[in-house]
Order: structure tokens, then sequence, then C-alpha cells
């Protein structure tokens, strides 16, 4: 069965579960939005032609917005790829084991801190073993296909780096993924340590049970995956599924009932769809603890990567890989955004003839 905008039912229909005090106020936030998308609620711009006119009404930016979400991941993807160098890439995905989702889903500041702990991981070891610098993009990914807390971190690091001595730029080196599992493991271990030391640590554990667990995931394997990306474009088409979307797409839920949900998710180890099936309200809770804080990315970027190298060393970078630096994109207005996902120009009438700005509707005022 198809429904019109299936996330803005559900956020409707479990209303008064999402806005009690209990729920976290960035999602309470975020939902409220979502809901306004694209209504009254928050004004519209009219354009008209001879023939008639038509009413665009603003969009929310929020971070549980399906539309809008695209519209940022396409943004975010364009921009990257101006100040990206085109070369060669690994994408090196940081995993832990299922015993630790609950403890960062219940501790976020620490699971805030992934990306940069990841990042550094890889910067000390290239140092240590190569001598260079790299760059780094971190995307801190919570959830899994059926919309579990699953902690991990994606990440998008240049196959060489910068030989800053000579000047020079190594292609590509050799991305050792036990060693890299081993520091990776090493420095969330420390970091829960301390934490629980310190008293810090949210867990339903008490103190020599927190320290046996975290001894015993300490040594055993964790997974560090390590994939090849032949450019920039190649890794920021993979990295959007990421980046600004929320944590899952509309076409994935199949029904909505007064007391469920049902949508389908990709099981890995049977290697087909499965369908997924839980009360309403579950579902939005499941679907808000993925939302980040206020003022927290979700993407970040490190070493060569990061904002301000990028603006001191870019140009440097680009000319020793013998490329020429691409122009900052123009910021992609929302009819040309419309125009690239359906093929056609929102701002011309059912004769073809242009429509021009008119006037501006102001907010509705709503609940």
């Amino acid at each position: 069965m198809k429904y019109h905008d299936p996330l803005k039912q559900i956020l409707t229909l479990t209303r008064a579960h999402w806005e009690r005090d209990r729920g976290r106020p960035a999602a309470r936030t975020a939902f409220r939005e979502a809901l306004r998308c694209r209504t009254p609620a928050l004004g519209a711009e009219v354009y008209a032609s001879e023939n008639g006119e038509r009413i665009f009404y603003h969009t929310c930016k929020s971070r549980a917005c399906p539309t809008c979400g695209h519209w940022a991941t396409m943004q975010w993807q364009r921009n990257r790829w101006a100040t990206l160098p085109d070369v060669p890439y690994k994408g090196i995905t940081f995993t832990m084991p299922d015993l630790l989702w609950t403890i960062f889903r219940d501790n976020r500041s620490l699971a805030d801190a992934l990306p940069a702990m990841a990042a550094s991981v890889m910067e000390a070891w290239m140092t240590a073993k190569h001598g260079l610098r790299i760059g780094v993009i971190a995307i801190l990914h919570t959830f899994n296909g059926r919309l579990e807390f699953n902690s991990h971190v994606h990440t998008m690091v240049s196959a060489g780096g910068l030989n800053a001595s000579s000047n020079t730029w190594v292609s590509s080196v050799y991305y050792d993924r036990d060693h890299l599992m081993r520091m990776w493991r090493g420095a969330v271990i420390k970091l829960l340590h301390r934490a629980h030391c310190a008293g810090l640590l949210r867990a339903e554990m008490t103190f020599d049970q927190m320290e046996a667990m975290l001894t015993e995931q300490g040594k055993r394997w964790w997974s560090v995956k390590v994939q090849s990306f032949k450019s920039s474009e190649h890794f920021l088409r993979y990295a959007g599924r990421y980046a600004r979307r929320p944590p899952i797409a509309q076409h994935r839920i199949t029904y909505i009932g007064k007391r469920g949900v049902t949508f389908w998710a990709k099981d890995k180890k049977l290697g087909r769809r499965v369908d997924v099936q839980c009360a309403l309200e579950e579902f939005v809770d499941r679907w808000a603890q993925h939302i980040p804080e206020h003022y927290r990315h979700a993407v970040r970027s490190f070493g060569l990567f990061a904002p301000r190298a990028v603006s001191q060393t870019s140009a440097a970078i680009f000319a020793v890989v013998g490329q020429r630096q691409q122009p900052r994109p123009r910021h992609l207005r929302w009819a040309d955004s419309l125009k690239r996902v359906f093929g056609r120009d929102p701002l011309l009438d059912q004769t073809g003839q242009r429509m021009r700005w008119a006037r501006r509707l102001v907010p509705v005022a709503t609940r």
C-alpha cells in the first residue's frame, strides 16, 4: 500500500506520545518542524503568470524530514566535491560489539566523540607508519536497517597522503585492517573505562560488572571494513546515504495502522528483505533516538580536510597532485533542485510560460 507522506502520518497519529516531556527536546523540535514542512504554517511564496498563479510552501530543513534531508545531502555532496582532490580514497567503517550499543545510546556525549576518535586512530597510524598527513571525513552512523541503535563510524580517508618533508603526494599506501582494529578497540574501551571510573557513565550494571564486560570486549575481534574508492565522487555518492537524511526512507514503510507500522529492512545474514513490525509509538521512539542533539554535526572533517586546513592548504594540495581546484559551486536554488529531482521546471506554467514572483504568504499560526 502506498502512502502520501507516511512519516507525517505516523507523527500525527503519535503526537501525544512524542510530545510528552520525557522525550528528547531535539527530537520533539525535529518532529514538529517536519509536520509543518510545506504547509501554511511556514508561509509560502506565490509565483504567477498570465495564466494563473502557484503557491510554493516553505520547507522546514528539519533533520527528521525526508525531503529536506535529500536536498541537504545534494548540497553537501556538491560542496565537498569542489574541495576534495580527485584521488583514490579508502572507505573505512569502524564498528563495535552489540553489547556496547546501548551504552553509547544512553551516553550520547560519548557517541558524539566517536568520529574524532576514528580520525585520530587513522592519523596516528599513518603518521607513525608512513610519515604522511591525510584527510579524513567521518560520519557518525547510529542506526541499522531495523532502526535499532547501532553506533559505528563511516570514514573517508585519502588512500595516500602528503609527505610534508618532500612536499610530494603519495598516491596510495596499505591500510592494515587488523592494526587499525586494535587501535580503535583500545581507544573505545579506554574512553568507556575513563568515563566509568569518573562516575559519568549511565548504565544498568554494577561497577564490577561493567569493568568485567569492558575487559572481555577488549579482547574479542571487532569488525573494521576497508573499501577502495577510485575518486571523491564515488565515495560521496556512497556517503550521501548517511550524511543528512533521516534513518529511514519513506518508501520502506509498507503499512500504517491505528496501532502498528510495517517497514522492510535488508537482512544481511539471510541475504534478502524482511518485514519489521512494531507499534506506532515504538517506531517513533526508534526513529527519535537517531536524531542528533541541537548544533551537533553527524559529518565532521579532520586532518587535511578540516575546515581550517582546507582554507590554508587546499590550493597547495591541488597543485601537488597536479589538478586544478574547482570553484565553489553556487548555492542550489530550490527551483533548480526540484528540476534536478523531478525533471521539470516548477516555475513553468501549463503552457510553458515562465512564472514570476508575485507575493509572500505569512505563516499561519498552528498548534
